[in-house]
């Protein structure tokens, strides 16, 4: 005997007495009610006073900003598709009390009034989650990951490029000259040579001119005529051009010229992981308890030269450095160990070959056993011992600076008799006496470094870190899909990554709660 269906009612024209509110319609414990909770604690004064007041009634900061780091935790970032959730969507809707402002509002909203503002509203909250203990702000893990930037990968300009196009320039203008010269080889007076060491646009055109003079009314070559030509209208626009992108450049040594502010970088996010060269920005983070504590945007492709950088950040952001910073390998110079040993920071920090060191001591072997740091220091007397014994005595020593301006401090140890020695064939391989050169602040910091890394906390740290901030990369990577920038300019890029970092912190706290 078959049972009859029956169907739950369904009826779009029925008119309910008493309307519910959106807010009946949110659960208590939604990821939008975390966000509205939170954002309501934060002060936003700093954005009201961006207003210039007058015309038409503005939506307030508030509400605005609320809807970008919703929008950023439900991995919405095109204001248009932010403008139709508004609509659409029922948290939206909760969240902005019905209001519905346009793709253009959002949009420079998050472009204007919060570039080189948002990073002190997203302190407090870190500051607000510090005080809720969600994460503590006295033990950071720092490393790197590189972000595409949103610019034609194509349209580069390199720092070497522009130096080889202004040498040829100047190349060209001394054989230009040299055919002048041999025009008047026959002739007693030669006009005067001009300075073919100053490449800018203004010299560059007045040696055209003073070529152009020097042979008129001369019998001249067709290609050379020609090329005069050429070099006229074009050199000083080209010198003009490269002057601009060189200032553009600074120290770098390549940028985009859709986003002049992206360094080109290599990347390893693409699917063959063959490191494809894209244009970027490097992004910097310290972590605690997988929360993203600070924040800073770097146009090198190197972590080293950025660590002083983002721990003065820090400390800007909060007043006070942190009690302990662990990073890896990447970040081991004399220049950061001597920075955070000023700061008073205990570092947990790898130098280059910390890895390699234990693993010859596991195995108990050495490929190098007369290097440089294999040899035995006396301290007292200032001198080295070489593999024989013979004692290598200072001669003196010099200063390197490194790219940053750091000041590295370099002393040469020499040997006395190497020439009859049996073992100067697999000691060194120079044709005289062997010259050892020492950096001992740099000795001393690693050998402390070493110290600290192989101690239980030290080995604490190191295991903390692969899963405290290398987990916060992928979720911003892969869960959120957050790996190519939509705004331009690092000022834009920096409030950008500011609203991925706050979502990300406010999905932690809703996945905590």
């Amino acid at each position: 005997m078959s049972r009859k269906v029956v169907w739950k009612t369904n009826n779009q024209d029925q008119l309910s007495l008493l309307p519910p509110s959106y807010d009946d319609l949110v659960p208590k414990n939604h990821p939008v009610r975390i966000v509205n909770t939170i954002l309501d604690q934060i002060d936003l004064s700093i954005l009201e006073k961006g207003y210039k007041g007058g015309g038409t009634s503005s939506y307030h900061p508030k509400v605005l900003l609320k809807i970008l780091i919703y929008a950023y935790l439900r991995n919405l970032y095109s204001s248009r598709k932010i403008e139709e959730a508004l609509g659409e969507n029922l948290h939206f809707m909760w969240l902005a009390g019905t209001a519905k402002p346009d793709h253009n509002t959002i949009s420079n909203f998050r472009s204007g009034k919060l570039k080189g503002q948002f990073k002190k509203i997203f302190d407090q909250v870190v500051v607000l989650l510090a005080e809720q203990g969600y994460l503590s702000l006295k033990d950071i893990y720092v490393d790197g990951t590189k972000i595409e930037a949103n610019a034609n990968r194509y349209t580069f300009v390199w720092a070497k490029s522009i130096k080889t196009s202004r040498n040829r320039i100047k190349k060209q203008l001394k054989e230009l000259w040299n055919y002048v010269e041999k025009v008047y080889v026959n002739e007693e007076q030669l006009p005067n040579t001009p300075n073919f060491e100053a490449i800018d646009p203004g010299k560059v055109s007045q040696t055209i001119d003073q070529i152009n003079q020097a042979l008129e009314g001369k019998d001249i070559d067709k290609k050379i005529k020609q090329k005069l030509g050429y070099a006229k209208k074009n050199w000083p626009k080209n010198l003009e051009k490269y002057n601009k992108q060189e200032e553009q450049m600074g120290t770098r040594n390549s940028m985009s010229k859709t986003d002049p502010d992206a360094t080109f970088m290599r990347m390893k996010d693409d699917h063959m992981q063959n490191g494809q060269l894209k244009p970027g920005y490097n992004l910097q983070t310290g972590t605690n308890n997988q929360f993203i504590v600070n924040y800073t945007l770097a146009q090198t492709t190197a972590d080293t030269t950025t660590l002083i950088d983002h721990v003065d950040e820090f400390i800007d952001s909060y007043g006070q450095a942190p009690g302990q910073l662990t990073a890896d390998a990447g970040y081991g110079s004399e220049e950061n160990y001597a920075d955070l040993e000023s700061k008073d920071i205990e570092a947990f920090v790898k130098y280059n070959y910390f890895h390699k060191e234990q693993l010859d001591q596991k195995r108990g072997s050495c490929k190098k056993p007369f290097a440089a740091d294999k040899l035995y220091y006396n301290s007292e007397q200032d001198c080295y011992y070489c593999p024989m014994g013979q004692v290598m005595q200072n001669i003196g020593g010099y200063q390197k600076e490194t790219k940053t301006g750091y000041l590295q401090t370099i002393d040469r140890y020499r040997a006395s008799n190497c020439l009859e020695c049996p073992m100067r064939g697999v000691c060194h391989k120079s044709q005289g006496n062997r010259i050892v050169e020492r950096n001992h602040n740099l000795v001393r910091l690693r050998a402390k470094a070493k110290e600290k890394l192989l101690s239980p906390e030290g080995i604490a740290h190191r295991k903390q870190r692969c899963w405290d901030v290398e987990a916060v990369f992928g979720n911003i990577k892969h869960n959120m899909k957050f790996k190519r920038f939509m705004l331009r300019g690092i000022n834009k890029v920096e409030t950008e990554i500011g609203l991925i970092a706050m979502a990300h912190n406010l999905k932690k706290v809703t996945l905590a709660g």
